[in-house]
């Protein structure tokens, strides 16, 4: 009854972070909070996406705000993640960058006591729409004075209004993306007084950041998901349907595990079905709509635990070169499913979590380090089969068979490390380094990989009489009993019948 209550509570939990997160439209609070830096978002914009930032409330002790500037930065990064602007050492405040000759567009937005001061950095045509301060109208190109529209060049800083309620600063801008300046763009509030090794002053902050792009709420690298993921689910589906039909045709070949194998391909299927639904609210609505997000949820966590369920299975020969798990074997089971569960629920407390909340890192830590082990600990079961192999190629009268099995574990072995380092590694590097618009092929690279994979292990694993893997007797007893009438010599002549892996009877001769 306990664990069933830790059970609930966790869903209950898991559900509360994803109502209480809004997705594109973007809500954060934080309270006492001390770090010198918080990144708010990172987005990119095409030509005529609009970037709304409305602070609603900062509360901050007294500072002297021209020793300690606080305030906004956005800067347009070069690729994905990394600034151009490397203002970012440790005792070097970001709102305090010296005017420079660099193209890339930087924006300041420095907040004191009476005002809101916007300094222009790079070369940028977007339109600013904000509120002047009364009597501080110093800025040209204006469309309109009543709504505060202009054109951003470099030119002398200009002065927004800054509202103070009851010790309480608040102000907003709408910024409207150029052809010029289109790209990936970082949001960051700094509060340069806690920065570098001195005594951190808590202060409260609440803001709302909305981002949109022509097409609807996704950033530039996101808006072709829906359709990539809505296409892979077909191609996943079909090659489960074309994995049933195999298992049909050669059903006296067929264990247990290739049915967990064609589970695990339709739970893929339907894991990107759900994601491409809810990648499609979010472009429409700017939040996921809380049901379709919560199946996808679902399914992406059985899919996770399926796969690497499937893949310890596998690599530790069962049904294939044994039948029983060894004590060790089943400690890996007891180690890595419930690491991969919570790794699944890292990435969804990421996915519902805004990117400014210190909730947000840990979480995205955890997922690194625990995705790093299950995938190292995955290894060694295939490790384990491949000893196993060997040792038996040399004590028993099969070493032939055994040799064969041992190549082709050998083989898999070779796919899974492939899998993993191209997924892990190979993929994300290539993600930084494509142009902001084409980093939505990452997942295209992921999923296609991941297709890859599955089709190459259904493939070596298939249920055909004349494959090594699965050359097996189907009782065990059947081999400890070779094993021992071989030993003793006794029972010579008497025939007894076995049957194998197609169905068949012959009659052998012990």
């Amino acid at each position: 009854m306990a664990h069933r209550r830790v059970c609930c509570s966790g869903g209950i939990l898991l559900l509360l972070l994803l109502f209480g997160s809004e997705a594109r439209i973007h809500k954060l609070t934080l309270n006492n909070e001390t770090r010198s830096s918080v990144d708010l978002n990172n987005f990119g914009f095409y030509a005529n996406g609009t970037l709304n930032v409305k602070l609603v409330s900062l509360r901050l002790p007294e500072i002297n705000y021209t020793m300690y500037p606080l305030g906004f930065t956005l800067s347009r990064s070069r690729v994905n993640g990394v600034l151009s602007y490397t203002a970012e050492e440790t005792d070097t405040c970001p709102l305090t960058v010296p005017q420079t000759t660099d193209s890339e567009p930087l924006l300041l937005f420095l907040i004191d006591i009476n005002n809101v001061t916007v300094k222009v950095m790079g070369n940028q045509d977007n339109l600013l729409i904000a509120k002047p301060k009364a009597g501080r109208v110093q800025l040209r190109d204006w469309s309109s004075r009543s709504h505060g529209l202009l054109t951003l060049d470099q030119m002398n800083p200009m002065t927004l209004a800054l509202d103070k309620v009851n010790g309480s600063y608040s102000f907003s801008f709408h910024i409207v993306f150029s052809l010029l300046a289109e790209g990936p763009y970082t949001l960051k509030f700094h509060y340069c007084r806690n920065k570098g090794p001195v005594k951190k002053l808590p202060y409260y902050f609440s803001v709302e950041v909305t981002e949109k792009n022509p097409g609807g709420y996704l950033s530039a690298a996101e808006i072709p998901l829906s359709r990539l993921y809505i296409g892979m689910a077909g191609v996943f589906f079909t090659a489960a349907m074309v994995w049933v039909y195999t298992l049909m045709k050669h059903r006296y070949s067929v264990f247990k595990i290739h049915w967990l194998m064609a589970a695990l391909a339709f739970t893929k299927a339907i894991s990107l079905v759900f994601h491409s639904i809810n990648f499609h609210f979010i472009n429409t609505e700017g939040h996921p709509i809380e049901g379709w997000a919560v199946m996808y949820y679902i399914t992406h966590l059985l899919k996770g635990a399926l796969l690497f369920i499937t893949l310890a299975l596998i690599g530790t020969g069962w049904a294939f070169v044994k039948y029983i798990l060894s004590d060790k074997e089943k400690k890996i089971f007891m180690i890595v499913i419930p690491l991969q569960v919570l790794a699944n629920v890292a990435y969804i407390i990421i996915e519902s979590t805004e990117e400014g909340s210190i909730e947000y890192y840990l979480w995205k830590e955890i997922l690194f380090l625990v995705d790093l082990i299950c995938c190292g600990a995955i290894l060694f079961p295939v490790v384990w089969s491949i000893r196993h192999l060997q040792e038996a190629s040399s004590t028993d009268g099969k070493a032939a068979m055994n040799l064969e099995k041992l190549k082709l574990f050998r083989h898999y072995y070779v796919m899974i490390v492939c899998y993993i380092y191209f997924t892990r590694i190979i993929a994300i590097l290539l993600k930084v380094t494509m142009p902001f618009q084409w980093q939505w092929c990452y997942e295209f690279l992921v999923e296609v990989s991941t297709l890859i994979f599955f089709v190459l292990t259904g493939y070596k694993f298939r249920p055909a009489s004349n494959n090594p893997y699965l050359q097996l007797p189907l009782d065990e007893e059947d081999v400890e009993m070779d094993e021992v009438v071989t030993e003793s010599g006794a029972l010579e002549g008497i025939s007894k019948v076995k049957k194998t892996c197609n169905g068949q009877r012959p009659k052998e001769s012990t």
